[in-house]
């Protein structure tokens, strides 16, 4: 992107002009200007830009913007334009009216002469390539093309006191939208006439056009080229934005593997539950396999390292702990960070003991420990085969899944 001092060979075509400069203040300003607030995941701004950076028909586009707002439009645009897009779009700074910010815009394209020019307020950020096309299709040599809807609504005249005055026949009357389209060379001549004659009244690009005597052609505008004005025109455009884009949700999937070796003792536990044996699992805590596992896995959903990151088997307060400490602290974790667990997974491998007839109460123990229901809990058990370490019933290992669902989005 240039700052409209760079000189180029291309000329003529269809120039745009884009009027960004204003402060919105009807919009409010919590969130910043009104043309960089946010609808369906990009600024307002950044919407708009990319239907003219897309149409075929469209070269050089100039971007009048605010002295305060140079960093908040590199940031918005930033994602849109590539190297070889870079020299097509030139921002300026706008003046301290509309009317101004346009006069400047068409300033800039002087040195490429476009043949004709659109003119379209950030703020219509529904603009789309039918619109555009037949805009530029009604541009004459000499005259000018406004998109407009017929006013469907009774209208009303307000008299000093507030009452009604009168109602005025809507019969010929037209909403105006933008983009206008002009030949350029008249167009900047209308401004510039404006300017010097102190004329700062007007209200839209074919006003002008009108005064200085540029006949305008009106031609189909869109319903849904609604110019954002209003706090709730934000919102609605962004639910609708929102509702429109396919959706990515951020579900997360950990793994988490552990193996203890057994050694004697009178019960091992597994996933909460105390279970009779004739050995217990050696470990610095009490060797649940199934809660290390399975604390393994939703720290791995949020990328929070793993259970000796948090619980370093070389501190002595760990020793003999139950294991539940260490799955409600990863919950915990999970949920500081907006996750919500969808379901837990977990595989014991053992010859011995039987977990069929403790699987209610561990799958009980782990929705307490979770704050999630049973159905959204697996607890299964398989052997070895007698192969290996678990076939010859020197320890127990385990492998635990967990899925979570955060907030927002997969990015791009």
């Amino acid at each position: 992107m240039t700052d409209g001092s760079e000189n180029s060979s291309a000329t003529g075509g269809v120039a745009v002009v884009i009027v960004a400069a204003g402060r919105g203040a009807r919009a409010g300003q919590a969130n910043g200007p009104k043309q960089y607030q946010n609808i369906g995941g990009r600024a307002v701004i950044a919407h708009t830009l990319e239907m003219f950076l897309a149409h075929p028909r469209t070269g050089r586009i100039v971007v009048a913007i605010h002295a305060d707002d140079r960093e908040l439009f590199q940031h918005a645009a930033g994602g849109l334009v590539n190297e070889n897009q870079a020299r097509r779009v030139i921002t300026v700074i706008g003046g301290p009216t509309r009317q101004e910010s346009v006069r400047l815009g068409l300033l800039a394209l002087k040195d490429h002469a476009p043949d004709q020019v659109l003119i379209h307020d950030a703020v219509r950020p529904f603009v789309d390539a039918d619109l555009i096309d037949r805009t530029i299709a009604a541009i004459g040599e000499n005259e000018g093309a406004l998109p407009a809807l017929p006013v469907a609504d009774t209208l009303k005249r307000e008299s000093a006191s507030g009452a009604v005055a009168e109602t005025v026949s809507r019969s010929g009357l037209h909403a105006a939208q933008t983009p206008q389209g002009f030949p350029y060379r008249p167009i900047l001549a209308a401004h510039d006439r404006a300017h010097q004659l102190g004329r700062l009244d007007f209200t839209d690009d074919a006003a002008i056009a009108e005064w200085a005597h540029i006949p305008v052609q009106l031609v189909p505008g869109s319903p849904d080229n609604v110019k954002l004005t209003w706090a709730r025109d934000i919102a609605m455009a962004h639910e609708r934005l929102s509702s429109e884009r396919q959706h990515f949700p951020d579900i997360r999937t950990g793994n988490g593997y552990d193996v203890h070796a057994f050694e004697p003792g009178d019960h091992v536990t597994l996933c909460g539950v105390a279970i009779p044996h004739d050995k217990k699992l050696s470990g610095h805590s009490d060797a649940d396999v199934g809660l290390h596992a399975l604390t393994d896995a939703l720290l791995a959903t949020c990328g929070d390292g793993d259970i000796g990151t948090h619980f370093p088997p070389s501190d002595p307060q760990w020793k003999g702990a139950a294991s539940r400490i260490f799955v409600e602290h990863a919950a915990k974790v999970v949920r500081g960070r907006g996750g919500r667990i969808a379901n837990a997974d977990i595989t014991l491998i053992c010859e011995a003991p039987r977990v069929g007839p403790h699987r209610q109460a561990m799958t009980s123990a782990l929705s307490q420990m979770l704050g999630i229901s049973a159905d959204r809990i697996s607890i299964k058990a398989t052997t070895n085969e007698k192969l290996g370490f678990v076939g010859r019933e020197e320890g127990i290992a385990a492998i635990a899944t967990a899925s979570v669902v955060f907030p927002g989005e997969v990015p791009e």
